[in-house]
């Protein structure tokens, strides 16, 4: 996109005033936006329309975020659902309509169109950067967004947070320590010491909500199974090596990751199915595997595992 093709490629939108400078006249923004050529993100902020329609609402959120933070500048910074975002971490299920940031000048708080202000207190140490852009520290951001949203999505967000490595347990639980009293954080109390990164997706935080929620066993998670030799033949997502069962949660995107270049994706599945294989036979064990749709009838999902825990222990006690 001619001279605006610089700024697109570094933030992923561009402003009036940018595509002033470069030639464009008002009337020209006016009709390439109507038109649907470019996308109006926000108040003097633009992006290519088919750029934008090819990015996902967490990628969308980001440069909508960027926007934000070009127009407000130093009085703020991201906080929130939109700090989550800027630093990187797994989002399932937050709501990505407003951006979020924290008043660093003492503002008060407010919704202004797409963006919510959140007044608070933000210690010099307590702003980094994240992706050129200021944001509170990530264990903050966790906390903030996992406070407004139901229990299983924060449970979700809490072991994101862990696995992204932006933070460890120690940093999470002083940084609760600090923010127990705040509006909303008791919804979160209870669900911090449960918190683990060790949780390799949404989905198996997902399994793990799941399985505490119904009252089930509490898996071992990444649980390592060796061959005679002592080299590892696979790591499953869960087990219950007490009741002789294994488990794995089972996304489309799993097995997009283990696609090698030119690699037919039915060879990938063979491949996951002789692994399957070859864990059984050296544990004994059975295997119970999850997708994402089993989420949608969580009591039925629940009572399959129960039958599967209670067969494999059967099986293990013959």
């Amino acid at each position: 996109m001619d001279a605006l093709h610089y700024f697109i490629e570094r933030d992923g939108f561009f402003t009036t005033q940018m595509a002033l400078e470069v030639g464009y006249a008002k009337r020209d923004i006016t009709r390439m936006a109507r038109s649907g050529e470019w996308h109006r993100i926000r108040r003097g902020a633009y992006a290519p329309g088919a750029m934008w329609l090819e990015l996902d609402p967490v990628a969308q959120h980001h440069v909508r975020a960027r926007a934000v933070m070009r127009s407000l500048g130093d009085s703020v910074a991201l906080s929130h659902a939109s700090g989550v975002v800027a630093h990187g971490i797994d989002v399932w299920n937050l709501p990505l309509d407003r951006v979020h940031v924290t008043r660093l000048d003492g503002g008060a708080g407010r919704i202004e169109g797409d963006v919510v202000h959140h007044e608070g207190f933000s210690l010099g140490h307590e702003v980094v950067e994240a992706d050129r852009m200021k944001a509170v520290l990530p264990e903050r951001c966790v906390l903030e967004a996992a406070s407004r949203v139901d229990t299983e999505t924060a449970w979700c967000l809490l072991d994101a947070g862990l696995r992204s490595g932006t933070f460890d347990r120690d940093s999470l639980e002083a940084a609760y320590g600090i923010m127990q009293h705040w509006p909303f954080m008791h919804r979160v109390r209870n669900l911090v010491p449960f918190a683990d990164g060790r949780s390799g997706s949404i989905g198996e935080s997902r399994g793990k909500h799941l399985f505490r929620s119904f009252g089930l066993p509490q898996p071992e998670l990444q649980y390592e199974v060796r061959r005679a030799d002592g080299s590892i033949a696979g790591v499953t997502d869960w087990a219950w090596p007490e009741y002789g069962l294994l488990g794995e949660f089972d996304g489309r995107i799993k097995y997009g990751r283990l696609l090698e270049p030119g690699q037919d994706p039915g060879d990938v599945v063979f491949a996951e199915k002789r692994r399957e294989d070859e864990l059984r036979e050296i544990t004994g064990f059975s295997m119970i595997r999850l997708i994402w749709s089993d989420f949608a009838d969580a009591a039925m999902t629940a009572a399959r595992v129960r039958r599967a825990l209670s067969l494999s222990k059967g099986m293990q006690t013959k």
